[in-house]
């Protein structure tokens, strides 16, 4: 059955290409000169002289109206054919589609629903740079693995820290049937730096434009979002919109570089430029401005493909019902604020995959393969293999966990130089250790690397908590990795090791997010670190550490005043009263009158905190929950002949608070601790393979115990 508009917009269609072309004409014939002004800028560099010959040009744009006149051929047949690019009317800036805000779509019920086959590949680009925007593309990424059931490649171009987040965060998260490719964005700078552009996402708002350059050649098709939506509904239904010929922006590539799109949006964009100075827009002007003058390059879509809240009340006429939504798109400055009918619902929905346990999404594609790129078959086959009926077997599991990471949860900025002596605190800690963040950083100022150990819903709740701290949000120096929860036991040395991992600096101060450093520590460990010089030497630095029972106490200022605290009672030598071979060979009675560094011996428990280079050995990541964690690094800093040099003048107290939950199950629990000392043994005998007869030593300690 033939729809009874087609003839109607076959005219309509042919009408609107004739004024274009001879609009075209008239721009490049009759204005010779002021299309050369255009052509000659800079932004061009040197280009071959046919592209400023009249006669090429015009010939270009005959070949495009070609094209644009089998485009319109196309839309006019009953059969569903392929595309090329969306628009939108302005007033969008992310997902695009053209049609009006009523939602009428005359268009969508001549065609045929095309249908995605199962396992096919969906391919997915995103443009994201900085630390805000990595944090929406993991919201935008879960709405969409929720609800998806194909195997997806997703392509995203990068500046350097968003690679680094979001490349740590796939590998970590392990998704079945999800690819990731990088496209590095500094490469394609040059292309769309030269237009003026007040879009308050910078050049990357332009980026969009150069995805026929950036984006494999052999790639035909993909669907391009923005990071500041969230699907309600499968993408491989946008995906099946390709077979209508349209796109959300749906690119198709292959039709694109057939048409010479980069030549096309650079020409519309100088031209553009003359009048508006400046996008305001980023690339949705360039696009805007080209479909206006080839309108045949588009296919109308139903807006509940981008039902956008913002305080235009014109949204709410893009859908009769809620169920109908496809997309929601949050481009308003006031996000969650705008006033709607249904904003309870679209913030629930948003919400929702804001703190959705990203862990629930590893599931498999049922009839799928996973892609190879991923290591999950190794862990599951490495999990495979533990023995259950291993009293010790939740620890071994819990070592081979595979926790998701995001790194620099929130702005960091990195030291333009780096200091030979600059250190950085390390430390790590959970949700209930969240009220020592500010305090330590009122007592260190230098940068600081912190891993948190949070579910998805806590790791908002900690976003809100340093968005309102006066203290916290004033500081850009303090860096905070999302380790996100998973397993029965506190994986105490792996979050240990992502934070060391990620310091920028030199050296570390290797520390516990309950210890409260000394005024002035950062200042005086780099003093020290240059005059022992410590870069030409294989040494740790020790802060002896001291404790008070006291919630409220009086912070020393001077080694003077701690020393009067200490013998008045209100401070004590940490664990000297449950655990004293944990600090004792610190030598507290030679470090009250010390002036000088000295050296100590390692002894059998040693735990102290310790200041080292940033290369130094990682932490064993077969202890977690309590014990032996600390003990067993410091055991093969000394292995590895680390000298141990007390400091004369530098302390740290630990501040009081309730047992974790990990250090009740060690003293309540015989199976636990008889797992402790399997592992501590199984970690000797491996220190012996790696150090030879030099670890030794360690076995015969710890026997004579």
């Amino acid at each position: 059955m033939l729809c009874p508009w087609r003839g109607r917009l076959k005219l309509l269609l042919a009408t609107l290409t004739l004024v274009l072309l001879i609009s075209w004409l008239y721009l490049l014939m009759g204005n010779l000169d002021y299309g050369r002004s255009l052509l000659l800028s800079p932004c061009f560099g040197e280009q071959p002289s046919q592209y400023f010959d009249s006669e090429a040009l015009a010939s270009q744009v005959q070949k495009v109206e070609e094209e644009n006149q089998m485009l319109r051929l196309q839309l006019s047949q009953s059969l569903a054919q392929e595309g090329a690019v969306d628009g939108t009317d302005g007033s969008q800036q992310g997902l695009q589609f053209g049609e009006d805000q009523d939602g009428r779509n005359n268009l969508t019920g001549c065609l045929k629903q095309r249908m995605v086959q199962k396992c096919e590949l969906l391919h997915v680009a995103i443009v994201c740079a900085g630390y805000n925007a990595s944090r929406d593309v993991v919201t935008l990424v879960k709405s969409i693995l929720f609800h998806r059931k194909n195997p997806l490649h997703f392509h995203l171009i990068t500046d350097s820290v968003a690679k680094q987040i979001l490349q740590t965060l796939f590998q970590s998260w392990m998704v079945p049937s999800v690819h990731v490719s990088f496209y590095n964005a500094d490469d394609l700078k040059l292309e769309v730096s030269w237009i003026p552009n007040k879009h308050y996402s910078g050049i990357y708002g332009l980026m969009k434009l150069t995805l026929t350059k950036a984006l494999p050649a052999d790639l035909s098709k993909v669907i391009v979002l923005d990071t500041d939506i969230t699907f309600a509904t499968d993408i491989a239904e946008l995906w099946a919109v390709f077979g209508k010929f349209s796109g959300v922006i749906l690119l198709l590539l292959e039709r694109l570089r057939r048409i010479d799109w980069e030549q096309m949006w650079r020409l519309t964009a100088e031209r553009e430029l003359m009048s508006m100075l400046s996008t305001s827009l980023a690339d949705q002007d360039i696009f805007n401005a080209v479909i206006k003058q080839s309108p045949t390059l588009v296919y109308q879509l139903p807006c509940f493909w981008n039902v956008q809240l913002s305080d235009h009340t014109r949204s709410e006429q893009c859908y009769t019902e809620v169920s109908d939504l496809k997309v929601i798109h949050w481009n308003s400055p006031k996000k969650l604020r705008v006033k709607n009918k249904h904003v309870e619902f679209f913030r629930n929905l948003y919400l929702t995959f804001l703190e959705y346990d990203g862990n629930l999404l590893r599931r498999e594609l049922f009839g799928c393969a996973s892609l190879p790129s991923l290591p999950s078959g190794q862990l599951q086959q490495a999990l495979e293999e533990l023995d259950e009926d291993d009293p010790c077997y939740d620890f071994r599991r819990q070592s081979l966990i595979q926790h998701r990471v995001h790194l620099f949860f929130l702005q960091y900025d990195f030291p333009a130089l780096v200091d030979a002596t600059d250190v950085t605190l390390v430390a790590q800690l959970s949700m209930d250790r969240l009220q020592m963040l500010e305090a330590i950083c009122k007592h260190w100022t230098g940068p600081i690397s912190l891993a948190l150990y949070m579910s998805d819903a806590e790791a908002q709740q900690f976003l809100r908590y340093a968005q309102a701290s006066e203290v916290l949000s004033s500081r850009r120096n303090v860096a905070y990795h999302i380790v996100y929860k998973e397993g029965q036991f506190y994986p105490v040395n792996l979050l240990r090791n992502v934070a060391l991992k990620n310091a920028q600096t030199p050296y570390v101060f290797l520390t516990d997010i309950d210890f409260l450093p000394m005024y002035g520590l950062y200042d005086y460990l780099r003093t020290t670190i240059l005059q022992l010089e410590l870069p030409q030497r294989k040494a740790a630095l020790i802060v002896p550490a001291f404790e008070t029972l006291h919630y409220r106490l009086t912070f020393p200022k001077s080694k003077a005043e701690l020393l009067s605290m200490l013998d008045m009672g209100s401070l004590y030598t940490f664990r000297y009263h449950v655990w004293p071979q944990g600090h004792a060979p610190t030598d507290y009675a030679k470090w009250r009158t010390a002036t000088m560094p000295y050296q100590v011996e390692w002894q059998s428990h040693f735990e102290p905190y310790v200041v080292v280079r940033r290369d130094c050995p990682r932490y064993d990541q077969r202890f977690v929950g309590f014990g032996w964690n600390k003990v067993s690094h410091i055991m093969e800093l000394d292995a590895q002949e680390y000298k141990l040099l007390v400091l004369p003048n530098a302390f740290m107290i630990h501040m009081p608070h309730a047992p974790s939950f990990d250090i009740s199950k060690f003293r309540l629990s015989a199976s636990y601790r008889d797992c402790l000392e399997t592992l501590r043994e199984e970690f000797h005998q491996d220190l012996s393979r790696k150090y030879g007869a030099a670890a030794l030593k360690y076995l015969t300690a710890e026997r004579r115990l």
